[in-house]
């Protein structure tokens, strides 16, 4: 008792934790916003007292009065040290960390501006830099916000694992009373009712009734399974038709979905993560800055006859000029366009980093149930025994009394007929078939199972056929006589076809896992003319088999639907779930198919691909525009009357935020 107590508090505190962790994320985010707003507003009066700005929109000294630059510095320094604080303490976090990035090279250019425009103002000679400070520290926030709002969607796979599970179980006393209790009470060697309708509440073995079971959301069987006294019983997976009493074998972090959100935590603690092209080009902008910021101050103080001022306000148009709005934009603003391009054509982004690796997929795996088929049985053939009953008729009166089962094959059967009649005395035997009366015949629809107790043979080549291809068959009889056979399958998605087709001409290999038999596989890779398959395969066995192929160096995407395919989804170098699946799916998922499409897939990597076009494309504009500015800042050409005034520097950074802007616009799917 007490190790089952220390197991599930694990547990629960490896849960919160992740809990914790989103919570985290999405209070940085809102952060981000909250101080964007404020420093938006404090903006709009420092760029109205800054004579540059007066200049520019041909005020001239008309606004200028006496303290008004003791008023922009006041509210400057209220941007600088608020607005301003993320990037101060993320400067701090590079620099003790040794890793230099966007937040050192933000953070050093508006502490220079902020410094030197406050000397300036106590008295230094010089001009000003509050309205770039103000407008750069802005910029800055609304690009993180854009950034994180983007990348966020930090994980709830764990706790939508857990959800999965029902919250109680009816627990079978020794007097045989029932009473229902929270599962976390639950112990190994209970006995526990299950209705028909119900989730298991915890893996087990059946002592007692026989029913079916949908398995498929947990192993990818998609036919339901037939269990009785003495089978297995997988917590989390649906009863069907008949009550069971199942004996508790494994509880906590034993069961089947806790070793499933094992799979999923390792899975995604160890995905690697690309590093950012913007914190890259920061890198290197960072040390360009620092190193050309220095050597402009010592040449002008050493090599020229002019003053310390005019020295150091080369030093900090240097260090100003940096840091352009573009380069923090040139990302933030392809990702926001990209995103919300992608939830107009039905997918949504949750992870930015594994979506931009999409561009690189070589190797496409899909699960079958759900993803490749719609998850649902449908007509595939209609067999007649004798000339007596057409196949129309055949099927109109097997869904006659199938209309009165909710078994999934039922369904499929009833939804293929033309015409249904009411039928009288319905009887379902749980696992052999149902029988009814329609008018005066007695109409039987059997299992295999039922045939055999019967004694009844069928040797038609064509049934022989029909199960080589792993298809569920069921017979019809008719008066005691076998009239005919419905064979059913999981329907492939017509979009499946185009699919597959599509991704092959981008050099895509396409494979499937299933938890479904080889027969059933065989028939679906075969219809789809994909790459290969690999069937009957567990949730862990589709982690290990993503595992593999990554380890020859392909780049692997997932596509899944089901809790079975969470491990897997967590583990590839890109994750995609269907939107028709579980949560537990979407919550793992890198990409969400919000139109259950497998076109889509192919869609999304072609997004990827432009997208990843459009970073470079800014990230030259942005890094380009420095190439530029910073020798003529750093005044190379003065001694030819050319040099880059702060004003001249700021149209120039404008500009180039202008570009990146409208050229991240013209983003589209082809």
């Amino acid at each position: 008792m007490k190790n089952h107590t220390n197991k599930h508090m694990n547990h629960e505190a490896n849960i919160e934790k992740k809990h914790e962790h989103h919570d985290h994320h999405v209070h940085m985010m809102k952060d981000f916003k909250k101080r964007f707003w404020i420093c938006i507003l404090i903006t709009i009066p420092v760029l109205f007292l800054s004579p540059t700005i007066q200049n520019l929109i041909g005020l001239g000294d008309s606004l200028r009065f006496t303290g008004d630059r003791l008023i922009a510095f006041s509210l400057s320094a209220v941007i600088y040290f608020y607005g301003g604080w993320p990037f101060l303490v993320g400067t701090k976090d590079d620099l003790l960390s040794r890793r230099p990035g966007m937040m050192t090279l933000i953070g050093v250019a508006i502490t220079t501006a902020f410094v030197y425009s406050s000397a300036v103002v106590m008295g230094l000679p010089g001009k000003t830099f509050f309205w770039e400070l103000a407008t750069l520290i802005d910029v800055m926030l609304i690009g993180h916000f854009i950034e994180m709002k983007s990348v966020m969607g930090a994980s709830r796979a764990l706790e939508e694992i857990i959800k999965f599970m029902p919250s109680d179980a009816h627990r079978i006393d020794s007097n045989g009373n029932i009473t229902d209790l929270p599962i976390e009470k639950l112990m190994v060697g209970d006995n526990i009712l299950v209705k028909p309708g119900e989730k298991i509440p915890a893996d087990g073995s059946i002592i007692e009734g026989e029913t079916t079971v949908d398995e498929s959301l947990l192993t990818g069987e998609s036919t339901p399974v037939f269990k009785k006294a003495g089978d297995d019983a997988i917590g989390g997976s649906i009863n069907g038709e008949g009550s069971i009493t199942v004996e508790v074998s494994k509880t906590g972090k034993d069961s089947f979905l806790s070793q499933v959100v094992d799979m999923v935590r390792e899975a995604q603690e160890s995905k690697s993560k690309t590093q950012d092209l913007a914190n890259r080009a920061a890198l290197v902008l960072t040390v360009l800055a620092l190193s050309l910021g220095a050597l402009t101050l010592v040449l002008w103080i050493t090599l020229s006859d002019q003053d310390f001022a005019f020295a150091l306000e080369r030093t900090v148009t240097v260090m100003v000029i940096t840091c352009p709005h573009a380069l923090g934009l040139a990302i933030p603003l392809v990702v926001a366009v990209s995103t919300s391009l992608a939830a107009k054509n039905g997918f949504m982004i949750r992870n930015r980093t594994a979506f931009e690796n999409a561009r690189n997929i070589d190797t496409l795996v899909f699960d079958k149930t759900g993803t490749l088929t719609e998850g649902r049985f449908g007509v595939s053939d209609i067999i007649t025994f004798s000339g007596k009953y057409s196949e129309s008729e055949i099927v109109n009166h097997a869904a006659s009394v199938e209309t009165y089962s909710e078994h999934p094959i039922a369904r499929g059967i009833v939804n293929s007929a033309e015409k249904v009649t009411s039928v009288k005395n319905f009887i379902s035997h749980a696992g052999k078939g149902v029988e009814g009366k329609l008018g005066s015949k007695k109409i039987e629809i059997a299992s295999p199972k039922y045939l055999d107790e019967k004694k009844l043979t069928v040797s038609d080549p064509r049934i022989k056929k029909l199960n080589s291809q792993g298809k569920t068959v069921v017979y019809v009889i008719i008066d005691g006589q076998l009239v005919g056979a419905i064979a059913l399958t999981d329907i492939v998605r017509n979009e499946s076809r185009e699919a597959i087709t599509v991704l092959k001409q981008m050099d895509i290999e396409c494979f499937m896992l299933t938890g479904d038999k080889k027969e059933v596989a065989q028939w679906v890779s075969d219809d789809l003319a994909l790459d290969g398959f690999i069937a009957e395969v567990l949730p862990k066995d589709k982690q290990d088999r993503v595992r593999e192929i990554q380890k020859r160096g392909k780049i692997v995407a997932m596509t899944g639907d089901g809790v079975n395919d969470a491990p897997a989804l967590a583990q590839a170098d890109v994750g995609i779930a269907v939107g028709a699946g579980t949560d537990v799916a979407i919550e793992t998922a890198d990409i969400i198919l919000v139109r259950s499409n497998p076109m889509d897939v192919a869609a999304v990597i072609r997004l990827a691909r432009l997208t990843y076009k459009k970073m470079l494309q800014n990230l030259i504009w942005a890094t380009g525009y420095n190439v530029l500015a910073i020798p003529l800042a750093a005044g190379v050409l003065y001694k030819y009357g050319i040099i880059l005034s702060p004003a001249v520097g700021a149209a120039l950074m404008s500009l180039s935020t202008v570009i990146v802007a409208i050229n991240a616009g013209f983003l589209r799917i082809k």
